[in-house]
């Protein structure tokens, strides 16, 4: 059972949700209804999902870019304040342990958005003598606005010019008449805002979102029909995409790293890793008409070279895609595999991800 429990629990329980426990917390796996509807909100209009299972990591004090810039891969001394990055975060050997985003909020203060690992640990490690404070908050909460109408709903709801927001940077603003913090982020490959609330704020942030959302085909989202939405879109999930068994080098993370900055995290060993991948991150289109399995293996010729690490059918494609781990030998688009599951077996072809929007436009337009 989760210990970990969001303010938003009751009244997502209340909308039908069939939850599951997710970094400790309960989360909609999903909902009443047909997921491809939810799938199909996400691409068309606007889906809205809890994220507060993130653990939220205030970083404050002079030493503050310093802990995080020794933490994570990229440059820290380059995220002005309003601006935010996406982190890969390393073990000494130079495997991922956690990943997340970095939020500058003000001068020497720092939002911390993790997943599933020690990133906490190893801020709080680093911390002892230096001026900064690391402080997990599990108050603070996040709803998650996804779609091509998000804009246009937050829009209606603020005085800001939403549509001023650049991808990767965050404002405070008045939303429904109280401050919040706006972040132009998300898992989706589409236009989206990641909206920070207190926890005492959060349900009348959810309630008012829903009835105002209305207008522009809001739907509440679950963590299954999210799972075709981020396939579809390549984005890869820690915990399966990429694991302690993973470099960013194997999941084309290479553009995360910093090549200029003289230390961080497992840098010496991720840098001597470089060029000796043992897999990468790719996609399939199976020759199926439903999901494939979990863990299938992808054989040439009978012998193993990658496995399924997160499937889904897309309806909207009409097609049953997965995202991969595969050899480097493996790994061309249009190389043919088979697939073998325990009670699906096929043929396959290795596909270049995204499957969609592939140069990303959705997500980084203005």
């Amino acid at each position: 059972m989760a210990s970990r429990v969001s303010v938003l629990d009751g009244t997502i329980r209340a909308l039908g949700a069939e939850m599951g426990p997710w970094n400790d917390m309960d989360v909609a796996m999903a909902y009443p209804g047909d997921m491809n509807a939810e799938h199909d909100a996400v691409r068309e209009a606007v889906g809205m999902w809890d994220t507060s299972a993130l653990k939220k990591i205030w970083v404050r004090g002079p030493d503050a870019c310093a802990a995080l810039d020794y933490l994570v891969t990229r440059d820290m001394n380059k995220l002005y304040v309003g601006k935010s990055a996406y982190v890969p975060i390393l073990q000494d050997n130079g495997h991922f342990c956690d990943d997340g985003f970095v939020f500058h909020l003000e001068e020497d203060v720092y939002l911390a958005v993790t997943s599933i690992g020690p990133t906490l640990e190893y801020l709080q490690s680093w911390s002892k003598g230096r001026n900064v404070s690391v402080e997990l908050d599990e108050s603070l909460h996040m709803i998650t606005l996804q779609g091509p109408n998000s804009g246009a709903l937050l829009d209606s709801c603020t005085a800001m010019d939403m549509f001023s927001l650049r991808y990767c940077h965050q404002e405070k603003t008045e939303l429904f008449g109280s401050e919040r913090i706006i972040s132009r982020t998300g898992y989706s490959g589409e236009r989206g805002y990641e909206i920070f609330v207190p926890g005492e704020g959060a349900v009348e942030l959810w309630q008012r979102l829903m009835e105002q959302g209305k207008d522009y085909g809001l739907m509440p989202i679950s963590f299954s029909g999210l799972e075709m939405v981020h396939i579809e879109s390549g984005l890869m999930a820690y915990g399966a995409e990429a694991t302690e068994e993973n470099t960013p080098w194997e999941i084309d993370f290479g553009w995360a790293v910093s090549r200029t900055k003289k230390d961080f995290r497992g840098c010496k060993a991720l840098f001597a890793l470089e060029g000796k991948e043992k897999v990468k991150l790719r996609g399939i289109v199976a020759d199926h008409d439903a999901v494939v399995e979990h863990f299938a293996e992808l054989q040439i010729d009978g012998e193993k070279v990658g496995f399924v690490t997160t499937p889904a059918y897309s309806k909207r494609l009409g097609q049953s895609l997965a995202l991969v781990h595969v050899a480097p030998s493996a790994a061309e688009p249009g190389t043919r595999v088979d697939l073998v599951g325990p009670t699906i077996q096929c043929a396959a072809t290795v596909a270049s991800i995204p499957f969609v929007d592939p140069k990303r436009q959705r997500m980084h337009a203005m």
